[in-house]
């Protein structure tokens, strides 16, 4: 008997344990360490604002497990858009669950709650957020935007975070267009401002030390034209034409639905031109300094430098070099699969510096460090010219150097004969090469035939005069079959068409042996002789401006945000989440 109520007063003792125990368990508090933090802000150009999150969260041992994350988002937000994971893992978001004030979500982990003691890597993106763009009270023509990023409740949060903050401003923008606004406190006093994947123009603000439950914001203004107006929110001032009577609306209705269609029109083209514009400004490898205006010619540069002044693409120019060192009898071209060249030792006398690199860049038998050699021969060179053009006009030298490229032309178009029009291409080939309708032209030019250079063997190591016990064709890159032809006087002569082909063909391919990707290649020089500038700061405005009408929504932990934008006119979307 007495063993039955040892086993019963046991029983009562661990359920009691059990009742306690869980209990204390739904009463545990939420206690973490948000150990990073990833935002990427998205202002695209159809007006609308993406946002993408990425926590890591380290719960705390003795801690409710991480079950919802509260988003604050601060404006409206489509849901359809938005997708989650924790640690890779889909899972759902409730507008239901969300414990914060004012617009927002929460994150629904289930069965990928994070346990106390455990730490899980929890990501968010919402992809379209609306009513973020705001008239910039300093300049007119500049749309502001901003925000602060989700926060946690002190109560819930321990420990410092690594934040990471990017903002990626409207395609097309040219990189001295955007400007962006004090830095929060904590922060470098600029973001680091470079291209994404998209080439759009970010801003990026980092602090290894920041506070999960503070509000930092951040904020940028963009010009006008890479926002549709329809999206920035104005004050309401009464229209004059509200006092019209209702049958003489009819006309003014014809006139607005032609101005809004004119406008759309403009921001279409916009749009559309705008999409190139980072691309563009990658090949700019030449300092815009140099367009400052100075007075009078700049007469004495080499074809090779006046290509760089008329910012030639840099395959050509460095097909240029290797014809101007194969001209001088410095270098001959050994083999084109794989390329190689041989320079001749000693070199004579008279070669350019930049030709000297060239060769000495070609000594290189690896094409990494034969890339990186040529990059800098190129910065190198890029400068040269910079220095050159000091007190010179740049519009007139520019002139007096395409004049210069058309007459060289003329002269060999002027030829009456075969044997004058070889001459005077062979003279003037370096200048030829610079007409931007270089490849047209020369097809357009040599319909006859033509008689090769001298220096013809020593680029084409597979060339053999016509006289030679082997005649040969043209191999890779000139993939045109050539047979010479005798001629007299011992010349060979080639068909027209077929060396326009080859001339063509060996300006056009020789950058996918040499350097590979030309674009990259040019922003590499470009990186260092035409560096993108620093943004324009924008000062910051006294804290109670409040962003021209911008709105505060939920804090952490249910707490409401008191949202003090600190910009000139920018929006206020202030965003919390509450676990």
């Amino acid at each position: 008997m007495k063993k039955v109520l040892l086993l019963l007063l046991l029983l009562v003792v661990l359920l009691s344990v059990g009742i306690v125990a869980n209990a204390s368990a739904q009463e545990l508090p939420y206690f973490f360490h948000v150990e990073k933090a990833v935002v990427h802000q998205y202002l695209n150009s159809d007006g609308t604002t993406s946002r993408d999150y990425t926590w890591v969260f380290n719960n705390q041992p003795l801690s409710h497990p991480i079950d919802f994350v509260d988003v604050g988002v601060g404006n409206n937000y489509v849901t359809n858009t938005i997708t989650a994971d924790v640690n890779g893992v889909p899972v759902s978001i409730s507008g239901a669950d969300y414990q914060g004030n004012g617009i927002g979500f929460a994150i629904v982990l289930g069965d990928q709650a994070i346990p106390a003691g455990s730490a899980g890597t929890v990501h968010v993106y919402i992809g379209e957020i609306g009513e973020l763009y705001y008239p910039d009270k300093t300049d007119t023509t500049y749309i502001s935007t901003g925000f602060i990023p989700t926060w946690f409740g002190k109560q819930y949060v321990t420990g410092t975070t690594d934040l990471t903050v990017t903002m990626h401003l409207p395609p097309g923008l040219q990189e001295n267009e955007p400007r962006w606004y004090e830095s929060p406190e904590g922060f470098p006093p600029e973001p680091v401002a470079e291209f994404d994947a998209e080439d759009r123009i970010t801003y990026t603000w980092n602090n290894p030390a920041a506070n999960a439950s503070e509000k930092y914001y951040f904020g940028a203004s963009v010009p006008g034209a890479s926002i549709p107006e329809a999206v920035v929110i104005r004050p309401v001032t009464p229209s004059p034409s509200s006092s019209l009577k209702d049958n003489d609306t009819s006309g003014s209705g014809f006139v607005v639905m032609i101005f809004i269609a004119i406008i759309g029109g403009y921001f279409f083209i916009t749009n559309k031109n705008g999409n190139g514009i980072n691309d563009k400004r990658k090949l700019q490898y030449l300092s815009p300094r140099i367009a400052i205006e100075g007075h009078g010619i700049k007469r004495g540069l080499t074809a090779v430098e006046a290509a760089i002044l008329l910012e030639q693409p840099l395959d050509k120019v460095l097909t240029m070099i290797l014809f101007g060192v194969v001209k001088k009898n410095a270098a001959k071209v050994v083999s084109r699969e794989p390329l190689v060249i041989e320079s001749v030792d000693p070199l004579p006398e008279g070669l350019h510096e930049y030709e000297v690199d060239f060769l000495k860049a070609f000594g290189d038998s690896l094409s990494f460090t034969r890339q990186q050699s040529l990059q800098a021969m190129m910065v190198k060179l890029v400068n040269l010219v910079s220095e050159k053009m000091k007190g010179f006009s740049r519009n007139e030298t520019v002139d007096f150097y395409t004049a210069t490229i058309e007459k060289a032309w003329r002269q060999v178009e002027a030829a009456d004969t075969p044997e004058v029009k070889s001459q005077k291409f062979d003279e003037t080939l370096e200048w030829t090469m610079l007409d931007k309708d270089y490849d047209d032209r020369t097809r357009r030019v040599f319909r006859d035939p033509i008689y090769v250079p001298m220096w013809w063997g020593r680029f084409d190591p597979t060339y053999r005069p016509a006289s030679s016990s082997k005649p040969t064709v043209g191999s890779a890159p000139f993939q045109a079959s050539v047979q010479p032809v005798a001629a007299s006087g011992g010349r060979t002569a080639l068909p027209g068409a077929d060396f326009a082909a080859q001339m063509v063909t060996g300006v056009q391919t020789f950058s996918q042996k040499v350097v590979g990707n030309v674009n990259t290649f040019t922003e590499k020089v470009t990186n260092s002789t035409n560096p993108m500038p620093k943004p324009v700061k924008s000062g910051k405005s006294s804290s109670s401006s409040r962003g021209g009408g911008g709105r505060s929504s939920g804090g952490g932990g249910g707490r409401s945000c008191a949202c003090a934008c600190a910009c000139a006119g920018c929006a206020c979307a202030c965003a919390g989440g509450g676990r």
